[in-house]
């Protein structure tokens, strides 16, 4: 008896992306999506395939994310936003919501959603990870690539 091992990949195939996008602290998260879509891009996901919607802020991305995967025929969406931590209590307030309902929202669709939702300290610490310290859009992105292979080989039986 051997183990039968099942690993996601990058290929492109003919995968539809969606990523929802947060305004709030966008001298961040523009960064982030630019990183998301170079890393599509460069995986070979056409533009064509790709549906990029904004929101207000990072407390709207799971309503955000639940519209585009019930409106938009998408097999996987990555989530952008910054949550930057301050003096009250509303930093642990929205990235419960967010977090909780991302998780929710992948379970119920069935479907992939890449948290790249950074919950930082400080403006430098997000900055850091929007580019100069690697772009956690990106890696988003890569991620979001790797479970849509995943769901797809574990659906299809196998690799």
């Amino acid at each position: 008896m051997s183990i039968e091992l099942i690993e996601g990949d990058t290929q492109p195939g003919d995968r539809k992306i969606g990523i929802v996008v947060s305004r709030w602290n966008s001298m961040i998260t523009d960064k982030m999506l630019d990183g998301a879509l170079k890393a599509l891009k460069g995986n070979g996901i056409s533009e064509e395939n790709i549906t990029v919607v904004r929101c207000p802020g990072s407390y709207e991305i799971p309503l955000t994310v639940q519209k585009v995967l019930e409106s938009r025929d998408v097999d996987g969406v990555i989530a952008i936003g910054v949550v930057i931590r301050g003096g009250t209590p509303h930093f642990e307030y929205v990235c419960d919501a967010v977090n909780r309902g991302i998780t929710d929202l992948i379970l119920k669709h069935n479907k992939p959603v890449a948290f790249g939702v950074l919950t930082t300290d400080d403006v430098k610490q997000a900055l850091e990870r929007a580019g100069e310290k690697g772009n956690k859009g990106g890696e988003a992105a890569l991620a979001l690539l790797e479970m849509i292979s995943v769901e797809q080989k574990l659906t299809s039986g196998g690799a």
